[in-house]
């Protein structure tokens, strides 16, 4: 049987001093280490000896990953894409819309393995179909295809990684929420564990959040080869925490970086606030180039020189930030982002949305209707002007989705889980109607989702629905009395899952996500919908804001798009 050939897909040429592991021998038998020494090992860099070692020893990590019984492995890889032979051009295979737009790194591989890294990509895409969010699976699969002997070998330890089962353990993230609440909890750990470098970008930076959005790309995909290699070693034998520790021990010699670029003295200069992605990508920069200042060892040394750093602080941390994201209006973890089964491109045509608007609106509503190809009701540019031939024409069909354009050229929207027939059951009378799974959105100028609103007093609602609407409007969570606020949001009393003896929302936060440099928006709006002769109301009455919608008809200043959901 002929050896396997661990470095297929490496480019010798750039990988510098690193190449005389090319030909190094494995330190005994079939390369296998005991496993209380994987610890101490992987810390000391004992495999980056030899390249064919840490392609063992990586084997040997992975296969004790525990995953769900129903994990796709190399033979099925085999089975779908072929035994990988030719050579597979990068552009035939784009890469999922879950890695949002981030490329595999180069990776010292060569030219024809980016296509071989796009192929394992598109196919775990296919066999993890509840992937919404993961743009660090590129430099992992790069990471991973460099020391395995075939895309299939790849595509298996790709998968374990995603499959694992382990309570407690997660090795990559793979939803939205749980991304967006790994970078809230590298600003708490930042605020604590690195409080000057944190105190510089804060000062330097517009928006912090946006900054630490890349801190898991610093790690996995902006680190040199030899610096991502000795992360991988520890990763796979410690588990997320060690990405958290490299990233804090990065953003501190960044600090001690731009320190000694003043002149080393004790005394900092007042620094100058930037647009956040002016500080993004200098941290870039300086990442990409560390390997001028900084070696792998001398990285590890002061990642794991943190000190009182745990895994139980780091989930405790998570699920804070992930509630207060919930809270924040990310209520749905949700399965896909692209929903291309429901929404296909070629068959969908609007004068209002893109396709790709129309996919990242589809993921938005509940699943099970996402599976449904949308149908057009009611558009303005055909039916008319007439709130009698829209109410006619999308009677009968729940749920639906309104997508409106103003002369502005602003783009918002409502999904309407209830048939607009029942507006009738308050006579001539307005009343609102509806459920939990009604929001409303805005895709232009800039995109953004509406929940139904948490009340923070939910005894005032206990007075009938209108003493409700009136008491509630100084206590909604964002709102106030300045002159910017011309109105707040409304609730109706028998929709307030709200626990009346529970802490208050602002005592839930992580004291990093209650900071003012989070800016994180705090407007949320009802379930309300509601409609007579004259007018469509979504949200509220007609006092508006923008997460609102209120319209009369007959009116030419808008135009108008109403879809349903059709199996």
């Amino acid at each position: 049987m002929a050896e396997e050939d661990y470095g297929r897909y490496v480019d010798w040429a750039q990988m510098g001093d690193a190449a005389a592991s090319a030909n190094a021998s494995p330190m005994k038998g079939d390369g296998k280490v005991d496993p209380r020494e994987l610890k101490s090992q992987a810390r000391s860099g004992v495999w980056a000896k030899s390249h064919k070692q840490r392609a063992l020893v990586y084997q040997q990590l992975v296969r004790a990953i525990p995953c769900r019984t129903v994990t796709p492995d190399a033979e099925v890889y085999r089975d779908l894409m072929g035994d990988g032979g030719g050579k597979r051009q990068a552009s035939s295979l784009p890469l999922p819309d879950f890695v949002d737009g981030t490329p595999v790194p180069r990776y010292c591989l060569k030219a024809e393995a980016m296509g071989a890294a796009h192929a394992v990509i598109s196919c775990v895409a296919s066999q993890f179909p509840d992937i919404s969010f993961c743009p660090a699976l590129p430099a992992v699969a790069g990471l991973l295809l460099h020391f395995s002997p075939d895309e299939a070998r790849c595509f298996e330890a790709v998968s374990r990684m995603l499959a694992c089962n382990e309570p407690g353990r997660r090795l990559l993230d793979q939803t939205f929420l749980a991304y967006e609440s790994s970078c809230m909890t590298f600003g708490d750990l930042a605020n604590k564990y690195c409080p000057v470098a944190h105190k510089l970008v804060v000062a330097t930076a517009t928006d912090v959040l946006e900054v630490y959005s890349d801190w898991q790309r610093w790690v996995l995909g902006d680190l040199p080869f030899s610096h991502a290699a000795r992360v991988l070693d520890v990763y796979l034998v410690e588990g997320y925490k060690v990405l958290y520790r490299v990233a804090l021990a990065l953003l501190k010699f960044y600090r001690k970086q731009k320190m000694a670029a003043t002149g080393g003295s004790g005394k900092q200069p007042t620094p100058v606030q930037q647009d956040s992605s002016v500080v993004r990508a200098d941290i870039q920069a300086f990442v990409k180039g560390i390997a001028a200042s900084v070696t792998p060892d001398k990285l590890l040394e002061k990642a794991f020189s943190i000190r009182l750093f745990s895994r139980k602080e780091i989930m405790l941390l998570h699920l804070a930030n992930e509630k207060s994201l919930q809270q924040k209006g990310i209520t749905v973890k949700q399965k896909r982002r692209n929903v291309q089964l429901a929404v296909n491109a070629d068959n969908f045509s609007s004068e209002i949305v893109s396709a790709k608007e129309i996919r990242d609106i589809w993921s938005w509503i509940p699943e099970r209707f996402a599976l449904c190809q949308p149908e057009l009701l009611f558009t303005t540019s055909t039916h008319g002007c007439s709130l009698n031939r829209f109410y006619s024409h999308c009677e009968g069909h729940e749920p639906t989705l309104l997508l409106l354009r103003t002369t502005d050229g602003e783009v918002c929207g409502a999904f309407l889980s209830t048939d607009w027939e029942e507006r009738k059951r308050g006579g001539n009378k307005l009343s609102f109607f509806g459920t939990g799974e009604c929001f409303v959105f805005r895709m232009k100028p800039e995109m953004e989702r509406y929940e139904w609103v948490v009340i923070k007093h939910p005894e005032l609602a206990s007075g009938g629905q209108a003493q409700s609407l009136d008491m509630l409007e100084d206590d909604q969570p964002g709102t106030g009395n300045d002159a910017n606020s011309n109105s707040n949001a409304e609730a109706n009393a028998h929709t307030l899952p709200v626990d009346p003896s529970g802490p208050n929302a602002s005592d839930r936060l992580s004291p990093f996500l209650a900071a003012r440099h989070f800016h994180l928006n705090s407007r949320n709006t009802s379930m309300f919908m509601a409609g007579n002769f004259d007018s469509i109301i979504i949200g509220k009455r007609e006092r508006t804001r923008p997460q609102n919608a209120s319209f009369k008809t007959p009116d030419s200043r808008w135009t108008n798009q109403l879809l349903s959901h059709h199996r």
